[in-house]
Order: structure tokens, then sequence, then C-alpha cells
């Protein structure tokens, strides 16, 4: 008797095929070459940026203090580290952002993540019902298509050089007409991915005004979720001091999503929420204790001593870094591709640029692509069959344009790069085979 496969959800079905973006990096994976191929696509942190003798000194000195620090090796309790709750209050408080104080917190609380920032991501997708979610457009690709994927319907909304423009914001809301019922949540991210665009405070205000009296309007408190992951990494000194979504919030509909990964170090996983105290706030706490408690307590506690003795100066390293090479590669982008550059993004926060080619398409199936993944067909350009030349990967724009919004064209001339994980010589020779590639596209039209 014929037997059948396993059933699957249908999230599991939509699940069971790789993302565009998820089959992109695997392929380019598998033939991958240290010293040779180099990858701007990867979000990864610099190295250099891992403070790695200050966690191993942390880790010491939390194993030497059972008392302040107990069981740090046993399982943790679901809302995460006592010690490391307080420690990102306090670190709020003392040392990032005028506005905030202790006050902030007696409506408000703080939940740490299973598994980095987007485990309480994808915990909310899990525990608000399906419907219309609002985001910007470019838009944060993989939690977008995690949305997608669980039945949720993306609106995106074109930003500006101010993040996400509140105007057209307001023309959508009003095109929806009755469908405004079906909005579960809005997902904003501070410092974008891809484009690195700075949302400034008028518009967060403005954002939070518009979805105060959404909220109103159908008679329900609609959530507004800011991922704050790169807002910590604002290292141009010219830019306004970002200030938090919740001074605006009114009537407890904000929740600002952190993370320590990029000034810290991703391998410790500490992804935290702050909102305001009640059943949804419960419901990420039970949610994370479904799914394995809070990360490891010993991480939790070596992120709470490193906020407590040494953040200040490991914020200052990190952003020192990254100015560094954003403005070194910006030079190199202007030097290098200015003559089919229409516009670049980025540069002044976290550490990608998002570029726009004026002539030059960029997506999986274009010529540059092919140019740079040496898949070309032509030998003389590829290279030698087995021992191709050097590769370069990046995130095409095609991936990040919403493909019902008003994006999808000028997406397939659009890329992101990271000046993140690779050293300078890398990013700059991957600069001059994206020139060259530029050049062998012009040929061919």
């Amino acid at each position: 008797m014929k037997i059948r496969d396993v059933l699957l959800s249908n999230y599991g079905k939509a699940s069971s095929i790789p993302s565009a973006v998820n089959q992109m990096m695997t392929d380019f994976a598998v033939g991958f070459r240290d010293g040779i191929d180099i990858n701007l696509g990867v979000g990864y942190v610099n190295e250099n940026t891992i403070p790695r003798k200050l966690i191993q000194n942390a880790y010491e000195a939390i194993l030497a203090n059972p008392e302040k620090y107990r069981a740090s090796l046993n399982y943790g309790g679901a809302q995460g580290s006592p010690n490391l709750i307080k420690s990102i209050k306090t670190f709020l408080i003392n040392n990032q952002i005028d506005g905030i104080t202790q006050d902030t917190f007696s409506q408000r609380d703080v939940v740490i993540g299973a598994n980095g920032a987007t485990s309480l991501l994808e915990s909310i997708t899990h525990l608000l019902p399906t419907g219309i979610v609002v985001t910007a457009d470019p838009m944060y690709y993989i939690y977008s298509n995690d949305l997608e994927r669980k039945d949720f319907t993306v609106i995106a909304i074109p930003e500006d050089n101010e993040g996400l423009q509140t105007d057209l914001l307001r023309e959508k809301l009003n095109a929806l007409g009755s469908e405004k019922e079906d909005i579960q949540f809005f997902y904003v991210v501070t410092v974008n991915n891809p484009s690195c665009t700075i949302l400034s405070n008028h518009r967060k205000k403005t954002i939070v005004e518009i979805v105060t009296q959404l909220s109103y309007e159908v008679g329900r408190k609609i959530p507004l979720f800011f991922d704050n992951a790169y807002s910590d990494l604002v290292h141009d000194n010219t830019v306004e001091q970002l200030k938090p979504a919740f001074l605006y919030d009114e009537i407890g509909i904000v929740y600002e999503i952190g993370t320590l990964s990029k000034i810290i170090a991703p391998g410790l996983r500490i992804g935290y929420l702050i909102g305001p105290k009640g059943a949804f706030l419960n419901s990420i706490i039970q949610r994370t204790s479904d799914i394995g408690f809070s990360a490891p307590l010993i991480n939790q506690e070596i992120a709470s001593y490193l906020l407590d003795n040494e953040i200040e100066a490991q914020i200052q390293k990190v952003n020192n870094e990254y100015r560094r090479k954003a403005l070194q590669v910006k030079t190199w982008i202007h030097e290098l591709l200015s003559e089919n550059l229409q516009e670049c993004r980025g540069g002044s926060a976290g550490f990608y640029y998002y570029l726009t080619l004026a002539n030059t398409k960029t997506d999986t199936t274009s010529d540059f692509f092919k140019y740079l993944t040496r898949t070309t067909g032509n030998e003389e350009i590829d290279g030698p069959k087995g021992k191709p030349h050097p590769k370069v990967i990046y995130i095409p724009g095609e991936h990040c344009a919403h493909p019902s919004g008003e994006m999808v064209d000028i997406g397939k001339r659009q890329l992101r790069i990271s000046y993140g994980f690779e050293e300078l010589p890398q990013i700059h020779a991957a600069l001059k085979h994206m020139k060259d590639a530029i050049g062998y596209c012009n040929q061919k039209m």
C-alpha cells in the first residue's frame, strides 16, 4: 500500500520551499572560497568589534559571584534574567537617551527573547491574529517573507530619506476603507534594513499619532513595533539623537525591540522587547517559556555584566570602526560607480549601503548578477571550469521591494552591500568587480 508523506500545515508547506534569499545565499555558500570570494550580502558584524577578552572576563566574574548571578549555568526564567532586565533599564536611563527615567518603566517592562530579536519577531506572528501588517518599502525581507508564509498580508509604504513616508501612509489607510479593520500591527525598522535610512524623530512621532488615531477609529489598540536593531550604531555625529517611540505613546500601543548583537556579539543571542505591561507582554513571556525559556542564562549574565561595566567604551569602539569603514567605502562607491549611480543611501548608521543604479539591472537574472557570480557562460569572464574568478555576493533589491508595492521596477536596479563583515581591501576589490560588471552589462546593451 502506498503511504503518503508527512502532512504539513499551510505554514509547513510554505516553509518547505526556501525563500529566494535563503536559496541564493545557500547556493553561494556551497562553493564559497575564503580569501578569494567576497560576501557583501551577509549581515554579520565585523569580527574586530566583538569584545572577546571582555566577554571572557565577564564569564569569569559571573562564576566568581554566585550570590548575584544565581545558578548562571542552569535554566533561566521565561521573562529573562532579572540582572539583565535591570541593566537594560539602567543603560537606557543613564547612558543613551534624554527623556527616559525610572517612571518610564512604571507602566512598561522588559522581556528577553529566546534567541535574539528575531525570536521575538517570530513570536509576534504566533500571538496576533493573521491580517494586514504595515511596514516600509524597501522592507526587511527576512521578516516580511516569514509574515507572508504565515498568511499575513504585507502592505509596504515607500520610504524617503527620513524613513517611511507618513503622507503616503495616510493615503494608503484611507484607500483601505473598511479593510483597515484587518490591520493587526505595524512594523517599522528605525534604521532600516536594507537601506540604513534613519527614521527621523518627527516621522516616528507622526507614525505613533497615525496609529493612535487608527486605534480609536477601529475601536481597539493596534500594536506598533519599532525594530531598533541598528539604533545603537548611529556613527555619524551630525545625525539627531534618536528618541524612543514610547515617549510619544499616549494609549499603550508602542513596543520597541532591541538587541545587543550589533554592539556586543550576535553569538550571545540577546534580544529584548520593551512594552506596556498587560496581556500581550504576558503572552510574549509565555510564548518564550513554550519554546525553551529566554536566551541561555550565562549569556544573559555576561550581557548584564558588560552593560554594567564596559558598555560606553565598547559602543564607542564599535561605532568608530564602522564610521571609519563607512567613510572609506562611500569614497570608493563614488569613485568607481558614480557614472551609473542614481542614488546611494546609508553610511550614517548600521553597516549597509543601498545603491540604486541608473541603467543596470541587479536582479538574479541580470547580467550584472551573472558576472559577479561567474555564471555568464563565458569562460573569459567566469574563469576556468572548476576554478572560477572571484565571486561577489550582494542582496539584490528585488528581494527588498515588496512584490505588490510601488518599488518593484526600481528594486530591479537596486542592491544592498554590507561593509560590516569583510575588511576594506576585500570591499574595494568587490566594488572594482562591480564596476567591471556594469561595463560588461553596457557592452551587452
